[in-house]
C-alpha cells in the first residue's frame, strides 16, 4: 500500500507518495503551487518518468535484451517505491525502485531507481534522479520530471494571460510537432521563441501537444505572473531538453526536464537508437537534479 511522506523546512513544504514516487504537492507559506491533480483536465501531479520520455512507437520497442512493452513515460510512474531514507531534520526523502519481474516484463534490464527530494532553500525543492545500472549489459533508459503547477498561482487574482516565460537571454525556439501515436517530427517545427528573453503564456502556443525546447540559455526557465511576480522557476543542469504542456482549458503549466525525447518520426524502433539516450555500463551510476524554486 503506498503512503505520503511530508517533508518541511522552514516554509517550504512538500509531499511525495510512495507511490510512482510522485511530487503530490509544493506549498510555500501555505500557499499550493502544484497541480492538485483534477481528473477533469488531468488526473496527475508530477509524474517521474523512467526509463522512457514520452512514447515509443504502438508502445513496442526492440532493444539488445529483447522486446520493451512499455506505455507512455516507462515504468517507474506505475510502481511502488521504497522509501529508504529521511533526513533526520525531516528535509529530505530518498525513494527506491529495484528492477523486478514485473518491470523485466515491460523493460528487460536490470536497474535500481533512486529519486531523492531535498528541501534545499527558503523556496527551493530539488529532485535528484540516481539510476544505478545492476545488471551486466550496458543499460540504455532516459529519465525527466513532469511537475504541473497552478496557474494562475493559488490566491492571486491574475488571469492565465497575465504569465510570461522568462528565458536568461535572448534566443530563438523552433519545436518539432507531435504527430500520431505521441512521436516528434523535426521535419515540420513551429516557432516559439523568436529573438527574444520572453514568450508569453497563451492557449495557442500548445496547440501542437508540447513545446519540446533544446538547450534552453543557461538551463533555466521562468513562468511568472507579470502583476503579481509569483510564479516558479525550474534549473535543470544536464538536462538537455525541457517540455511545457498543459491540457486544453486546463489552470496548469508543466515545465519538464529530461535527458531525452519521445522517439522522433524518422527514428527505428531500437530502444538504444532513440534520440539522446543514455547509454549506462554494467556497474555504472548516472544522477541528475533539478532545482523547482517557488517565487
Amino acid at each position: 500500500m503506498s503512503s505520503v511522506v511530508t517533508i518541511q523546512k522552514g516554509g517550504l513544504t512538500a509531499k511525495i507518495d510512495s507511490m510512482g514516487a510522485e511530487l503530490q504537492s509544493l506549498a510555500l507559506d501555505g500557499r499550493e503551487y502544484l497541480w492538485q491533480a483534477d481528473p477533469a483536465f488531468w488526473g496527475k501531479h508530477a509524474p517521474v518518468l523512467f526509463p522512457i520520455v514520452g512514447s515509443i512507437r504502438n508502445d513496442v520497442a526492440e532493444s539488445a535484451e529483447g522486446p520493451c512493452h512499455m506505455g507512455r513515460h516507462g515504468v517507474a510512474r506505475i510502481n511502488e517505491h521504497e522509501v529508504v531514507s529521511t533526513s533526520d531534520d525531516g528535509s529530505s526523502v530518498t525513494f527506491e525502485l529495484v528492477s523486478n519481474d514485473e518491470t523485466r516484463a515491460q523493460y528487460p534490464y536490470d536497474f535500481k531507481l533512486n529519486m531523492t527530494y531535498a528541501i534545499t532553500g527558503d523556496a527551493t525543492l530539488t529532485q535528484t534522479f540516481r539510476v544505478e545500472n545492476t545488471g551486466n549489459v550496458d543499460l540504455p533508459f532516459s529519465v525527466g520530471g513532469h511537475p504541473a503547477f497552478n496557474i494562475p498561482v493559488e490566491g492571486t487574482d491574475e488571469a492565465y494571460e497575465d504569465y510570461e516565460f522568462r528565458f536568461a537571454e535572448a534566443w530563438t525556439a523552433d519545436c518539432p510537432k507531435l504527430v500520431e501515436g505521441g512521436l516528434a517530427t523535426y521535419e515540420d517545427t513551429f516557432r516559439t521563441v523568436d529573438g527574444s528573453d520572453t514568450l508569453p503564456l497563451t492557449r495557442d502556443i500548445f496547440r501542437y501537444d508540447t513545446m519540446i525546447l533544446d538547450h534552453v540559455p543557461g538551463n533555466t526557465l521562468s513562468l511568472v505572473g507579470t502583476k503579481s511576480g509569483h510564479g516558479i522557476r525550474v534549473d535543470f543542469p544536464g538536462f538537455d531538453f525541457v517540455g511545457v504542456w498543459a491540457a486544453p482549458g486546463a489552470p496548469f503549466v508543466a515545465l519538464e526536464p529530461w535527458t531525452g525525447t519521445t522517439t522522433l518520426d524518422t527514428e527505428d524502433d531500437v530502444l538504444e537508437h532513440k534520440h539522446d539516450i543514455t547509454i549506462l555500463e554494467p556497474g555504472g551510476v548516472f544522477e541528475r537534479s533539478f532545482d523547482i524554486t517557488l517565487l
